[in-house]
């Protein structure tokens, strides 16, 4: 089966998937990780939206000529805007993800005003989220969302305010996974930009079953590839 890309969301890193990529090697799917630049330590100078599009386009074209790629939340905003008019990308999968048109940002998405569940740190350019274990993860167990929680980093504030130039999506068969348990993105909301994919699928989980439940998400992306 074609390799796949895993963009991870916002405040996370590549090592949140290791169980859905064990999950996916037991079912013949090669899957990759990347490394946001807008995500890391508070007092580091971070990335945007467009220098995030350049490392998930790269690592994309390194994967050969028929790759697909999954964007988790913020990842798949940093997705639709890394893949215009790349023809090696065969399937982009949405996973309770941004998929949002040209021109739009994920600030103007949330209504151009903070979640309550965002810190702005120091002068407002880097975020923190509060209650993590309670808006990403709130039906894993909690021992695996005090871990997880644990992992999560600043989020630079410029790679939300950033709007989309180009998009994907309209060029490139899509999934979109809704999760119906999700604090972070609601039900309403993902089932809104689900209609912009090619099919749709649900998952009664919260906004991390690649923690909580990385079998059936799997089994979802598998299909989807398929």
């Amino acid at each position: 089966m074609k390799p796949l890309l895993l963009v991870h969301g916002a405040w996370h890193n590549g090592a949140a998937f290791d169980l859905l990529v064990a999950e996916l090697a037991d079912r013949g799917v090669e899957a990759h990780t990347v490394e946001l630049p807008s995500v890391g330590e508070e007092t580091a100078e971070l990335g945007d939206l467009y220098a995030d599009a350049a490392v998930v386009r790269a690592a994309a074209e390194a994967l050969g000529p028929s790759v697909a790629v999954l964007g988790h939340s913020y990842g798949g905003l940093v997705m639709t805007q890394a893949l215009a008019g790349l023809p090696s990308v065969s399937h982009l999968v949405y996973l309770a993800a941004f998929m949002l048109d040209e021109g739009e940002s994920l600030f103007e998405a949330c209504g151009s005003m903070d979640p309550p569940w965002w810190i702005r740190l120091g002068d407002g350019s880097h975020l923190g989220a509060a209650t993590p274990e309670e808006i990403f993860y709130n039906t894993c167990s909690p021992e695996v969302a005090a871990r997880a929680a644990e992992t999560l980093r600043t989020q630079h504030t410029q790679a939300f305010l950033d709007p989309l130039t180009v998009v994907a999506w309209r060029d490139t068969p899509s999934t979109y996974i809704i999760c119906d348990e999700d604090h972070a993105i609601p039900l309403f909301a993902q089932e809104a930009m689900a209609q912009r994919a090619t099919s749709v699928v649900h998952l009664a989980s919260d906004h991390s079953p690649f923690l909580g439940q990385p079998s059936a998400l799997a089994e979802a992306i598998v299909a989807a590839l398929r």
